[in-house]
């Protein structure tokens, strides 16, 4: 099995824990947990900034004397965009799931900066559609670049049936910086944490680097994750099943500048068309 692929941990409600120890790397902690209807969960960021995914149902978070409530949640990643809720480092929180089933995921980053809590709705996520022919997918922007915190990105990715997805293929694993001080690629890892729309389907995930010395394809299933450490790292849809995937980043900078596989920069600019099933999420969907 590869060092890559992280499966979720059966019978637990908790079904996915990872710290950035037992990752191998730096920035990234990440956990998903299902909570029953008015089970509640508490605890303090610590060291930690925190950003908070619904996944399906609907929450409240009490914290620094405040109160957010989603409202608008969705029944899966499948119906409606995800909500984000950030909260700095030193914050005791209590997070109360409004409806049963309430999915999360939870990324966590170390972190000596303070930054306003704040809920970011599925109203406010920007949608972009990359790429084109078999390779157009949607992105939904939920901590993005200039958000307001210190390291995390956040966004989460709607790959229709079939085609391809971060391609042509781009790494950020390196920090460059032009003559003039503009960031050309920043050094980030970064977690691909799946979800399929039938449980049978999958994706799959190539992760290379330019000399090879990391080059493995992981096939990968509903409720698992891939850390991706270093290189290039496409996605390809199965055919039959439309793939999300929740993207957290963290590293040097606050950011998504990249670099693209030199092999496969003739693609850009060859798409004939745009896929007619995106976008496959929007706000309007959200509420169940």
């Amino acid at each position: 099995m590869s060092n890559l692929l992280i499966k979720p941990q059966s019978g637990n409600k908790t079904y996915h824990s990872l710290t950035s120890e037992q990752a191998g790397w730096t920035y990234l902690n990440f956990e998903a947990k299902v909570l029953e209807e008015k089970e509640q969960f508490s605890a303090n960021t610590g060291d930690y900034e925190y950003c908070i995914v619904l996944l399906s149902g609907n929450f409240k978070v009490e914290a620094a004397g405040q109160t957010w409530e989603t409202r608008n949640g969705r029944k899966d990643v499948f119906s409606g965009i995800g909500h984000a809720m950030y909260l700095s480092r030193n914050t005791a929180f209590t997070l109360t799931a409004q409806s049963a089933g309430t999915d999360i995921a939870i990324c966590k980053v170390a972190t000596d900066e303070d930054h306003p809590p704040r809920m970011k709705r599925p109203e406010e996520a920007a949608i972009e559609y990359r790429g084109g022919d078999n390779a157009n997918r949607q992105i939904n922007s939920l901590l993005e670049p200039g958000f307001d915190c210190h390291k995390i990105v956040c966004v989460e990715v709607y790959t229709p049936s079939g085609n391809w997805s971060s391609f042509p293929a781009h790494k950020h694993d390196e920090r460059k910086v032009s003559e003039d001080g503009t960031l050309l690629e920043a050094n980030l890892e970064e977690i691909y944490f799946y979800k399929i729309d039938k449980p049978q389907g999958y994706a799959i995930q190539q992760v290379y680097t330019d000399d090879r010395s990391l080059d493995e394809i992981v096939r990968v299933k509903n409720n698992e994750a891939v850390l991706v450490p270093k290189g290039y790292h496409p996605v390809v849809a199965g055919h039959g099943y439309h793939v999300y995937y929740l993207n957290f980043l963290a590293g040097s900078d606050q950011s998504l500048a990249n670099t693209s596989d030199p092999d496969h920069d003739w693609i850009y600019g060859t798409w004939a068309g745009s896929d007619p099933r995106l976008p496959i999420v929007t706000a309007e969907m959200n509420g169940f």
